[in-house]
């Protein structure tokens, strides 16, 4: 009978980041065969990467992590660039100069 396992990896665990591979297998007489393309996500030790291992990372691999990275983000959150405001059409180089 065939069973499907899925299985996790965790790739280059270092207390700045971590990448995790999951894959599926089914074992066909006790041997096991990959199913599909793996799925792969990185997460950052930052404060966001931290609450997305901890609401996405199944049990013990997230304690893997948290055991590596400590108990304290090391990395920033990205600070999300400020749009550019349109300067508008009396503004344009040309339009609307004295001289």
């Amino acid at each position: 009978m065939a069973s499907v396992i899925e299985r996790y990896t965790l790739d280059m665990l270092t207390p700045n980041s971590v990448s995790i591979k999951k894959q599926q297998h089914v074992e066909i007489n006790g041997v096991e065969y990959p199913i599909g393309e793996p799925w792969r996500r990185a997460y950052v030790n930052s404060p966001s990467g931290r609450q997305e291992v901890q609401d996405e990372v199944p049990e013990p691999y997230r304690s893997a992590i948290f055991a590596v990275w400590g108990d304290e983000p090391i990395v920033p959150d990205p600070i999300e660039p400020i749009p550019e405001q349109d300067a508008g059409p009396e503004n344009e180089e040309g339009e609307g100069a004295a001289e």
